[in-house]
């Protein structure tokens, strides 16, 4: 009895450790979000001088993705995609504050028909979670579908966001899509050396969860502001979570294919390299 008490014991000691160890992964993964979130906060509560507030937000965003980049915390080929994400994000925010969606009522010199170029930096710093999780927990997936079929269902998720504003919205039908598509596609994680898997759709769900809590604390410190925060701040809709999950899925293929794309490229250079020595 007590060996059996001794077992179940060490079993719960250890699932805590991995649990800790994970968190403080997924933490370390999120530098590049807590910065802007601290940078959303200090600037609400301390008036900066000589520049307006969304300024001083993409110099501070500037500043610190040269420091991830010169640090390595960062590589070369993160920035790519993560510069990739900024121009997605921000052709976004042009056309949804353009619909009315949001709004950033602030001044600013760095704004562009209403938007701060800061903007495109929340949208990067998804992108820069994914790659920096993707490489801490050494992420691999299985059953990934063919190239085309990800493509195509990533362009149609990206353009229902415009779409829907002149058409009719299809985004649950992309969900059901989504889930068919990755039905039997698995994610595979690494933590203190014990691999993990969960299904890549569950996967889409936590992270578009979590990144609604985000949303929240990012429209309290003013980041931005829907029409129904104009006068005071609420809560923003539970249904904004299909958004972001939406927007995440788009997030996730493009990383996901251009990790493959770059592991098969390598694949092909070993190989190369190899029959040039046989």
């Amino acid at each position: 009895m007590n060996l059996i008490l001794q077992k179940d014991e060490s079993y719960f000691i250890r699932a805590f450790k991995q649990l800790v160890r994970f968190g403080w992964e997924q933490a370390l993964s999120c530098i590049f979000p807590v910065v802007i979130f601290a940078s959303l906060a200090f600037t609400k509560i301390v008036p900066l001088p000589f520049l307006p507030r969304y300024d001083w937000l993409l110099l501070i965003c500037i500043l610190m993705q040269w420091l991830m980049v010169r640090t390595r915390l960062e590589t070369l080929d993160e920035l790519k995609v993560i510069t990739l994400f900024h121009l997605i994000g921000l052709a976004l925010e042009l056309f949804k504050v353009h619909m009315g969606s949001w709004a950033y009522p602030g001044e600013g010199y760095s704004k562009l028909f209403g938007v701060p170029l800061y903007s495109g930096f929340m949208y990067a710093s998804v992108a820069s979670y994914l790659c920096q999780a993707w490489r801490r927990l050494n992420v691999e997936l299985i059953n990934w579908p063919p190239f085309l079929i990800v493509a195509s269902l990533a362009a149609s998720i990206y353009l229902n966001f415009f779409t829907h504003h002149f058409w009719i919205d299809v985004r649950w039908w992309l969900s059901g899509l989504v889930i068919i598509v990755f039905w039997k596609s698995w994610v595979t994680y690494e933590v203190n050396g014990t691999r993990y898997r969960m299904p890549i759709a569950l996967s889409f769900v936590l992270i578009g969860f979590f990144i609604w809590i985000a949303e929240n604390i990012a429209t309290f410190f003013g980041a931005w502001q829907y029409p129904n925060q104009s006068v005071a701040w609420s809560l923003v809709h539970l249904g904004k979570v299909s958004s972001w999950l939406l927007l995440v899925i788009v997030s996730f293929l493009i990383v996901a294919t251009l990790k493959r794309v770059k592991g098969n490229n390598s694949i092909k250079r070993k190989d190369t390299k190899k029959s040039k020595n046989m």
